[in-house]
């Protein structure tokens, strides 16, 4: 797209506009063209300008052009003659190039012609891919965004302001499945919802404790901690890991033994891609009935939600193991005044026969009058579409559906619960959900295996002492920065309201629920410090350790985005 120059004089002059592409062109001159106000005049001064910033222009686009031409024939100079990687290669001027851009962007707040766009997106489908890509970027300086499976809320994983480029994990989606071993090789491409499929494929008493939506990528998903119905039973994604295959900054493919224990424990919750580029993971199954038991069950404030919510805090985290639930917080309607009230959905997952389950609901959480005609048995699988939202009675293929089912735009934070609030606080957040209407909170229960694993065995730290994890969550579909800032300040101000009843010292946060109001990192001068705001309240002491094994294995930083492990500033390295 071009559009003319602003100034009267150079009306037959234009410039390469960036708000669609973006790519790789410092747009700094062209922001002083766009910004001088029409009724300056022609002095010879201003003409002498004009010209100045056009020669930077070509010289900028020449140089860019010089450095993606390099970048390119350093690709296909690394390239396999086996696995070429010209064929995986798309450039602006490709006509998929868009298409395959777009296939996994989740969120589309990152979607947007102002979006920042790569120069190129590299479709990974061999490891030599991989490694081309690591080495020519870091000898060319473009900087490397990795994707697995789009779902990462904030944008970091396809989107910056420096040039860059997107290596994309999605065609490297290989599931291997060894019922003997109780193991399985995963690419880090592959969604977790094809995991449960070929898991389900090989055996109906074996599954993996990982997450409720079926198209996130393995790769980032993992490599964050991983939660899901069964972490009570077996703890998260990252207590069942064993092993992995990394590229590290030189280039080398890695697994479990050449790695070392330490870079194998900080790519288990602390995030792969500032360390490397996760290639798979091999998992270890668990355990899981043939049968399997879930209900949803819903209570409006004039059903007595109120005293409901109350006791599922009392018991959430405490209840059998084998039981996992839910509980949903929304702005809906009356049925019977048409008024705003708050709805509370508790959806859940047993692990056994609905018989048991009403057996320990009556026992322990009798407020909630669970009944039989609520409960549905099903095999596990049927269980993760049941908690994805699908229809009971969808086939177990639907899990193999890469595709989205919705589009909008979201924004996503995350609290800890130590200590029930109060009822006089739910009264509270109840008016404050009703003022916002938007907002929805989501709490996913913790204790069992969870309160059994030190905070220290994983750089995932949220372990015992926390009654559940708050989601907060805001989707729209209007377009433009406005409604975008309107919904944003939603969502920040029902994260204000529950300030004194979550975790202080710090406030703690999950990683896989990025947030960039926690902190950004500029990684210059200041990585440590900046990473330190958000690093503390995602990994609490683990960052330290998160910190000292990036700054071995990538001392350059070469690895890294807006909330990466940083490395330790040179005056720190004596620590080491």
């Amino acid at each position: 797209m071009y559009v003319p120059c602003r100034h009267t004089t150079c009306s037959l002059i234009y410039y390469k506009f960036q708000s669609e592409l973006r790519y790789c062109v410092t747009i700094s001159t062209l922001s002083y063209t766009q910004k001088r106000k029409p009724e300056m005049g022609t002095s010879s001064s201003s003409m002498l300008s004009l010209l100045s910033i056009i020669l930077l222009l070509s010289l900028s686009w020449a140089a860019s052009d010089s450095v993606h031409g390099a970048f390119l024939q350093c690709l296909s100079s690394h390239s396999q003659p086996s696995h070429p990687i010209s064929a995986v290669i798309y450039t602006p001027d490709n006509s998929s190039y868009s298409s395959v851009l777009e296939s996994y962007i989740r969120n589309l707040r990152f979607n947007t012609p102002a979006t920042p766009k790569p120069c190129l997106i590299i479709t990974a489908t061999h490891e030599s891919h991989i490694q081309a890509a690591v080495i020519c970027s870091k000898k060319h300086g473009l900087e490397i965004k990795i994707r697995s499976g789009g779902h990462d809320y904030e944008g970091m994983s396809y989107v910056s302001d420096a040039p860059f480029f997107i290596l994309d994990m999605f065609n490297l989606r290989s599931i291997s499945v060894d019922i003997e071993d109780e193991s399985s090789w995963v690419h880090a491409g592959a969604t977790i919802g094809e995991i449960y499929y070929r898991i389900a494929e090989k055996s109906k008493t074996r599954g993996f404790p990982s997450g409720l939506c079926p198209t996130v990528g393995a790769g980032g998903h993992f490599s964050g901690g991983g939660y899901g119905n069964m972490m009570r039973k077996y703890g998260l994604s990252v207590d069942n890991i064993v092993d992995a295959e990394l590229v590290d900054v030189n280039g080398r493919l890695l697994n479990r033994k050449s790695m070392g224990e330490d870079l194998f424990w900080a790519i288990r919750g602390g995030g792969g891609a500032s360390y490397g580029v996760i290639v798979s993971y091999k998992i270890k199954l668990v355990q899981v009935p043939a049968t399997v038991t879930v209900f949803r069950v819903a209570r409006t404030l004039e059903q007595n939600a109120t005293n409901i919510v109350y006791k599922w805090q009392q018991i959430a985290d405490k209840v059998d193991e084998d039981l996992f639930i839910r509980l949903i917080l929304d702005v809906v309607n009356d049925s019977r005044s048409g008024e705003k009230t708050v709805r509370a959905t508790f959806l859940s997952l047993f692990l056994g026969s609905s018989e048991r389950l009403l057996s320990i609901m009556n026992t322990s959480f009798p407020e909630l009058g669970l009944q039989s005609s609520d409960c549905t048995e099903m095999s596990w699988a049927e269980s993760v579409l049941f908690s994805a939202d699908f229809a009971i009675g969808t086939p177990v293929e639907a899990l193999l559906n890469r595709t989205r089912r919705v589009q909008y735009h979201f924004k996503r934070k995350s609290d800890y619960l130590k200590e029930p609030i109060p009822k006089a606080g739910l009264e509270g957040l109840w008016k404050k959900m009703i003022e916002l209407e938007t907002p929805f909170l989501k709490f996913n229960p913790y204790g069992g295996k969870m309160a059994e694993i030190s905070p220290a065995a994983t750089p995932f730290p949220h372990r015992a002492g926390n009654i559940c994890k708050i989601m907060y969550a805001t989707n729209w579909h209007e377009e433009g920065s406005e409604a975008a800032e309107r919904y944003l300040n939603l969502t920040r101000q029902l994260h204000s309201y529950m300030t004194p009843f979550v975790s202080k010292s710090p406030r703690e946060a999950f990683l896989n629920y990025r947030d960039r109001d926690l902190g950004i990192n500029h990684n210059g001068k200041n990585s440590y410090l900046e990473g330190r705001v958000y690093g503390i309240k995602y990994f609490k002491k683990n960052f330290n350790r998160l910190v000292h094994i990036k700054t071995k294995v990538d001392p350059g930083n070469f690895f890294r985005n807006e909330q990466s492990i940083p490395t330790l500033p040179y005056e720190m390295l004596a620590d080491l």
